[in-house]
């Protein structure tokens, strides 16, 4: 989620951690083996202003009652606006600044891209090619993964494919978008409640289930933090959950921040441990 719209894919991260005064000069290196079992284990958190660093709407993030309950230094590179085409710029940053592999990632990603309208997109482009099927030539279809940026399938896979190569050893996690509660944020960035669709027709549904879908297309765990959160703006008895009852229901109240740690937990808490 975001104040203000931003329509360019690319854009530098910020990192919230102990990280050196210095960006290392060591060059990351991909296959770099996850830090003992006995060690905090490295957690990098990319996404938007759920997860900036900057507490948007809120005193503590998820990220931060994770942190505490299993003792780590979040590595917090989501930014506040940006979308899945943003992704792989905040892996990279990292990577800057990090030569060790994490342990594990979390995507949290999707409702900017509903709110600036990004088309849902396919997976693959599928074409007939020749190849050899039980010692003969045969044509067949063959499905080819989509890379375009202009959709939110095409976002996912092109992050995902960075994430994949760029961190083997790390375990991914994807993060649903969660309910969407009226917000405004001055006269020109008012946001209607999930009950409305985008311009495109789209409701918030039709992402969360995309990124549901990433999980199977690209072998990673999503964590439904829509459904196992616990969250509902539209409804009044929810406003403690999110920063304010009469301007933002979009982004969650340390209390709700706290909801969304406690469903990362029972999903994929020996992960972090």
């Amino acid at each position: 989620m975001r104040f203000l719209l931003l329509a360019a894919c690319a854009a530098s991260a910020i990192a919230f951690a102990e990280t050196p005064k210095e960006v290392s000069k060591t060059p990351h290196n991909p296959a770099h083996a996850a830090q003992p079992a006995h060690a905090p284990k490295r957690v990098l958190f990319l996404g938007d202003s759920i997860t900036d660093r900057h507490h948007i709407g809120c005193t503590k993030n998820y990220w931060g009652f994770l942190g505490e309950r299993y003792g780590f230094a979040p590595l917090v590179y989501g930014i506040n606006g940006q979308q899945w085409c943003h992704i792989v710029g905040q892996a990279k940053a990292y990577a800057k600044e990090h030569a060790e592999c994490p342990d594990v990632v979390f995507v949290f990603a999707g409702t900017n891209d509903f709110n600036d309208n990004i088309p849902l997109g396919e997976w693959y482009s599928v074409a007939e090619e020749k190849t050899n099927r039980n010692g003969r030539e045969t044509t067949l279809k063959k499905r080819t993964i989509s890379r375009d940026e202009r959709t939110l399938r095409g976002r996912i896979n092109v992050a995902m494919s960075h994430l994949i190569e760029n961190f083997p050893a790390a375990h991914i996690v994807l993060l649903t978008p969660i309910h969407r509660g009226y917000a405004t944020f001055g006269a020109r960035n008012v946001q209607p409640d999930e009950s409305y669709a985008n311009e495109l027709g789209l409701f918030i549904d039709d992402y969360v289930n995309v990124v549901k879908e990433a999980g199977n297309v690209w072998s990673a765990q999503v964590v439904d933090i829509n459904a196992d959160a616990g969250l509902y703006p539209n409804s009044n008895a929810h406003v403690p959950f999110f920063s304010n009852g009469n301007r933002d229901r979009l982004h969650p109240s340390a209390a709700g921040h706290k909801r969304i740690a406690d469903a990362i937990s029972a999903a994929v808490g020996t992960w972090l441990e």
